[in-house]
């Protein structure tokens, strides 16, 4: 009896250590960022100088070899320090990144962004590694300033992320791994009102131009036709320019409304224009130049009144 005794407890023993041994080691990480520099609109990318501590037990972890930032397209290790001492791993690396990220576009210029940052154990999946977000202190040098942009505010959290593959292990039943990440995350807004007047004042100019037609007389057909045509085309060319600073992108942005906007009252205007010039060939001046007038308050305050509800729009949704 007592030596069932003795087995029972030994295989309880054992099933306890093994239920031990299955419960992953927890990582602490945690992040202070020191700049954000070279951000690149067109290309999706920005780099990040950042200081990453981690603190943990188990040796075979090796963050100096197995650290994994899924997102950067290239980094590099400045400096690293390890403390041992007490039975516990103190790791600190200063971190060069270039990251490649997503932009939102849809309210450029009046938007706001989320710079990403996440870590990895490339040999440690969460069934032996999970992270645990430092949350002390601040994670950003207040002193730093990102031209053109201000801070917004920054979170460090963890998670984890799936991968919807085996990485050529046969041993898993189906290709499903997940690994656990220490993230942060960085919203930034930009500031706008002089990058708008720079990348709009352009297409203003030309509307004006256009606009002016108006206000030439009826005599002078030539002229107007060849204003509102040379308007027409230079909203074309600045929309180019423009375009040439973003990322491509399937959706409908302000950049395109304002501008396709803007091409459309300018052909109105060219409109209004031939039919002004059907009246003259009819000899009604006087009912021309009250149409000239009529039209010309009219496309004037809807396209204020429209330009400023889109603008407001982007505004309020970054």
């Amino acid at each position: 009896m007592k030596k069932l005794i003795y087995a029972v407890i030994f295989l309880l023993s054992v099933n306890m250590v093994r239920a031990q041994d299955s419960k992953p080691d927890t990582v602490i990480a945690g992040a202070y960022i020191t700049s954000i520099h070279d951000i690149d609109f067109k290309e999706k990318e920005y780099s990040v100088n950042l200081w990453l501590w981690l603190k943990y037990k188990n040796k075979k972890y090796d963050f100096v070899q197995n650290l994994e930032i899924p997102q950067a397209k290239s980094f590099t290790k400045s400096y690293s320090t390890i403390d041992s001492t007490g039975g516990r791993i103190y790791l600190l690396m200063k971190l060069q990144c270039v990251m490649k990220d997503s932009w939102a576009i849809e309210n450029f210029p009046f938007d706001s962004q989320k710079l990403r940052f996440s870590i990895e154990n490339s040999q440690f999946d969460s069934h032996a590694l999970v992270f645990s977000a430092d949350t002390l202190g601040n994670h950003f040098d207040p002193r730093f300033t990102l031209r053109g942009w201000n801070i917004d505010s920054i979170s460090v959290t963890t998670g984890t992320k799936v991968y919807e593959t085996g990485f050529g292990d046969e041993s898993l039943d189906k290709p499903h791994t997940e690994y656990s990440n220490f993230k942060v995350l960085l919203r930034i807004n930009r500031d706008a009102t002089g990058l708008f007047w720079k990348m709009f004042l352009g297409m203003y100019t030309a509307f004006l131009i256009a606009y002016m037609c108006f206000y030439i007389h009826t005599d002078s057909i030539d002229s107007r036709f060849g204003l509102s045509v040379g308007a027409l085309f230079a909203v074309i060319g600045n929309k180019y320019i423009v375009d040439s600073s973003l990322p491509d992108s399937t959706t409908f942005t302000l950049v395109d409304t304002l501008h396709g906007l803007t091409l459309l009252f300018i052909l109105t205007v060219i409109i209004a224009t031939a039919y002004s010039l059907r009246l003259i060939k009819k000899n009604k001046a006087a009912k021309a130049q009250k149409f000239d007038f009529i039209i010309a308050q009219i496309l004037l305050a809807s396209y204020v009144i429209l330009n400023a509800w889109f603008i407001y729009n982007a505004t309020a949704a970054a």
